[in-house]
């Protein structure tokens, strides 16, 4: 039997499940597949609509009661470094940035395994092996790189931390970032952020895509500090400083009809 692929992406909603940032809430996330020559495009317009790309998959937050959970970006031109981020960028100026193609390594995957043991030991990503490493940065169909990091190490380069990332039309969506916990010192998690900041200014982007920032959560509370921050909600980019936790009347809604409206890119 023949099947045909649909000519418009397909929206599924994923079973309620304990929300990882906010205690006493459910969450459930809207997706669709990536797949054929519309890939770039969808993953271009849906980006600037607050989804996010795992693999060939594309999600956003829908929860019933709660919109917490909101993309954030920072304008790389408006973009400026704080005093104590000026001092990070100085103090890692020996640092050496290099641009890969999505291909992973046994270092990679070496650093991905400290990093989750040290920071994430229960997350879910604590139980993947070198085989699902490997999907989540090799599985792509959109533009995707790796930006690896190295720091000088008894005369030779050492890999310590590095992102993978979606370089769209307007800017670079950090899909995953992984770094050595022992270099705290180095402050390596800003760091690369402010260095992708860099990065998207010297491809001539406007914009670096950093996931979702939750308000009320201590995990997401780094991102703040990229000011000015901008947060996707109520259908469109506002600063950080405005935006509102709403909570939405589920009793008045249509639970097919919940959420943001989303804007499908032409085939033009």
């Amino acid at each position: 039997m023949r099947h045909t692929i649909p000519q418009n992406p397909q929206f599924y909603v994923t079973a309620p499940q304990d929300c990882p940032y906010l205690d006493n809430q459910v969450e459930r996330k809207l997706f669709t597949a990536l797949y054929g020559i519309n890939s770039k495009r969808l993953n271009n317009s849906l980006s600037k609509q607050g989804f996010r790309r795992s693999q060939n998959v594309l999600y956003r937050p829908s929860c019933a009661n709660c919109t917490a959970c909101m993309s954030a970006r920072i304008s790389s031109k408006e973009f400026k470094p704080s005093k104590s981020q000026k001092r990070i960028m100085s103090k890692n100026s020996d640092i050496v940035r290099v641009v890969n193609p999505p291909l992973a390594t046994d270092a990679q995957f070496d650093l991905f395994k400290q990093y989750i043991t040290a920071r994430h030991p229960n997350g879910g990503m604590s139980d993947m092996d070198a085989d699902d490493f490997t999907a989540m940065i090799e599985e792509t169909n959109v533009e995707s790189k790796l930006i690896e990091y190295y720091a000088k190490k008894n005369g030779e380069l050492e890999l310590i931390s590095f992102s993978l990332v979606d370089i769209l039309d307007d800017g670079i969506s950090m899909v995953y970032s992984v770094f050595n916990p022992d270099f705290k010192e180095k402050s390596l998690g800003t760091y690369m952020i402010l260095d992708h900041n860099t990065l998207a200014l010297e491809m001539g982007l406007q914009y670096v895509y950093l996931g979702y920032w939750v308000k009320g959560s201590t995990k997401m509370d780094y991102k703040k500090r990229f000011s000015p921050l901008e947060v996707f909600t109520n259908d469109k980019w506002i600063s950080v400083s405005k935006s509102k936790i709403t909570n939405i009347n589920t009793y008045k809604l249509d639970q097919q009809k919940h959420g943001m409206p989303i804007y499908l890119p032409s085939e033009d």
